[in-house]
């Protein structure tokens, strides 16, 4: 089968033995709208907030998004198959900068995972995924620490980066952020942590 996304440039590119080859990919707004949107529609992404927009209105954001310096959205792909959404951003340029200290270093990073496919969850499937952008938030861009703030209802989310490293920091209120371009309402987070030195230790 050939690989419609071979063409594209990537960010990451890393194979994992028993895996698969994981390629993170500058998300095209236009091109990746019908993947996208398909993906924050469902019920289960409630939490990512873009459930009940049109796909007219997720390319508008993430057009938005590719203009930014300091907001970055990926296409993650596996073996040529869409699986992820990855957004970094500077935390000290977003509204959780004001409910924790940042320190130089930081990135703050949002995933949303693919649905499961025909064959359903299988174990350690996250783990490797995220281990490959664990692998280029923190090395490829060498930053020190990542940041998530999940919303405090979302336990499976929290309980993922837990078992994955991360040290739970406090639960915080996200201001609402109302500006021109950008919407976004107040939100209950929990803040987590991964510094580097834990991720890849030895």
């Amino acid at each position: 089968m050939t690989d419609p996304y071979a063409s594209r440039t990537h960010a990451h590119e890393q194979h994992l033995d028993g895996f698969g080859t994981v390629r993170v990919l500058p998300l095209d707004p236009a091109a990746d709208a019908a993947v996208v949107h398909g993906w924050v529609s469902e019920e289960r992404a409630a939490f990512w907030g873009m459930t009940g927009l049109t796909r007219d209105q997720v390319t508008t954001i993430y057009a938005h998004m590719a203009t930014l310096d300091t907001h970055h959205a990926f296409l993650v792909v596996k073996d040529g198959d869409p699986v992820a959404l990855l957004q970094t951003y500077d935390p000290a340029a977003d509204r959780v900068s004001e409910c924790y200290d940042t320190e130089p270093g930081d990135i703050g990073v949002h995933l949303l995972l693919a649905p499961a496919g025909a064959g359903g969850a299988r174990p350690g499937w996250t783990a490797a995924l995220s281990g490959a952008l664990m692998a280029y938030v923190l090395l490829g861009l060498d930053r020190t620490r990542i940041v998530v703030d999940p919303d405090v209802d979302n336990e499976k989310a929290i309980a993922r980066f837990i078992k994955q490293g991360f040290t739970a920091g406090p639960a915080v209120v996200l201001p609402e952020v109302d500006l021109p371009d950008v919407y976004l309402p107040e939100k209950k987070a929990q803040l987590a942590f991964l510094r580097r030195e834990v991720a890849f230790a030895g």
